[in-house]
C-alpha cells in the first residue's frame, strides 16, 4: 500500500495549480488586446523545432539533416524508414511584438521526464504528443512551470519546425525523449505539395499507436489545473492531469536540488 501523501506538499501543489490558473487566464486576456506577429500559423500542428536530434539506426542527427529513407529506431515498429519529412516556416515581420502564441514551441528542459530523459532541452509544439505511462499525451497539457514551460521565443525573428512521417504512426526518440511521429498529414506543410506528387491525396485519419491524450487548449488547461487544485480534497483528476502532476512534483524535486548544489 502506497504511503499517503505528504499534507503540505499536497497543500503546496495545490497552490501552484491555482497560480497557473490565474496566468492561464491572465495570458487569454493579454492576448486579444496585445498585436502579435508571424507571417500565419496553423494552431494545430505537431512539430519538432529546428536543431532537435533525432535517433537514427546510424546514431543521433539533427532533425533537418535527415532523408527520406533513414531508418528510425521505433517503440512499437523495429527499425522503420522515414517516409516524409513535413516543414513548416514562421517569419517575425516586426521584432518589436511578440510570437502568436499558438505558433510557440513547448520547452521540455532535461530530465524533466526522467534521469536524462530528454538528454537536452526538446522543444515541440504544443500539440505534439510523447510516450508517457504508455499514453501519448500533448506536450502543452505537461506545462508545470518549471521544467516544462513556454518558450517565447523573443530573440528569433523565425521558427521553422520539422515532422517525420514513417508508414505508421509510431514513437521515436528526440534528445532520448520517446515523442510520437507524424500521425496525419497536413495540407498546411510548406511543402506539401512533395507529399501529395509522391503518394497522393492522405487517405484519412490514421489510428493512434497509443492512447492519445490531446490538446485541451485554454478551457481545457484551466478546468485541469482546477481538478488538481482541488485534488487533495476530492480527487477527480484525469490521466492527463495525474501524469502532469507526477512531472510537476519532479520538477520540483530537481529545482530544489539544485538550489541546495549552488
Amino acid at each position: 500500500m502506497p504511503a499517503p501523501e505528504n499534507p503540505l506538499t499536497c497543500l503546496q501543489s495545490s497552490r501552484r495549480n491555482l497560480i497557473r490558473m490565474s496566468a492561464i487566464v491572465a495570458s487569454a486576456i493579454v492576448a486579444k488586446t496585445t498585436p502579435a506577429a508571424a507571417n500565419d500559423f496553423h494552431k494545430d500542428f505537431h512539430c519538432f523545432l529546428k536543431g532537435t536530434t533525432i535517433r537514427t539506426a546510424d546514431g543521433d542527427s539533427k532533425i533537418e539533416d535527415l532523408a527520406v529513407g533513414d531508418l528510425l529506431p521505433t517503440v512499437f515498429g523495429g527499425a522503420c524508414p522515414i517516409q516524409w519529412i513535413g516543414r513548416y516556416r514562421f517569419k517575425r515581420s516586426d521584432p518589436t511584438k511578440a510570437w502568436v502564441k499558438d505558433v510557440l514551441p513547448i520547452r521540455i528542459a532535461r530530465s524533466a521526464l526522467g534521469p536524462d530523459v530528454p538528454h537536452a532541452d526538446l522543444y515541440v509544439t504544443k500539440t505534439h504528443a510523447l510516450l508517457i505511462d504508455g499514453l501519448l499525451a500533448a506536450a502543452g497539457n505537461l506545462i508545470n512551470g518549471t521544467t516544462i514551460t513556454s518558450y517565447d521565443a523573443r530573440e528569433l525573428d523565425e521558427l521553422e519546425f520539422f515532422h517525420i512521417k514513417l508508414e505508421h504512426h509510431d514513437v521515436i526518440y528526440a534528445e532520448g525523449a520517446p515523442c510520437e511521429t507524424l500521425l496525419n498529414v497536413d495540407e498546411n506543410a510548406a511543402n506539401f505539395a512533395e507529399y501529395l506528387r509522391e503518394y497522393g491525396p492522405p487517405t484519412g485519419e490514421e489510428t493512434p499507436c497509443a492512447p492519445l491524450l490531446r490538446y485541451s487548449y485554454r478551457r481545457g488547461e484551466i478546468r485541469s489545473c482546477f481538478r488538481s487544485a482541488i485534488s487533495p480534497w476530492i480527487d477527480r483528476r484525469q490521466e492527463v492531469d495525474i501524469i502532469r502532476d507526477k512531472l510537476d512534483a519532479r520538477g520540483i524535486a530537481l529545482l530544489r536540488q539544485s538550489e541546495l548544489m549552488s
